[in-house]
């Protein structure tokens, strides 16, 4: 992903920053346990095909 583009993506819901995990593709969004994915490089920024995350898998204290 481009480091610019990263730095002004959003989360689509709560307007937060967003932390990009390589390894699995995808940008999270920590308060709202989300994570959306990226295919073919581009991110997929809609709310509802976001992937629900636990807790533990967020990185919530």
């Amino acid at each position: 992903m481009d480091p610019k583009l990263l730095e002004i993506l959003v989360c689509p819901v709560c307007k937060g920053p967003l932390e990009h995990r390589r390894a699995e593709s995808e940008l999270v969004c920590r308060p709202c346990r989300l994570a959306y994915a990226i295919k073919d490089g581009i991110p997929v920024m809609l709310a509802d095909e976001a992937r629900q995350l636990s807790a533990e898998d967020a990185g919530a204290p």
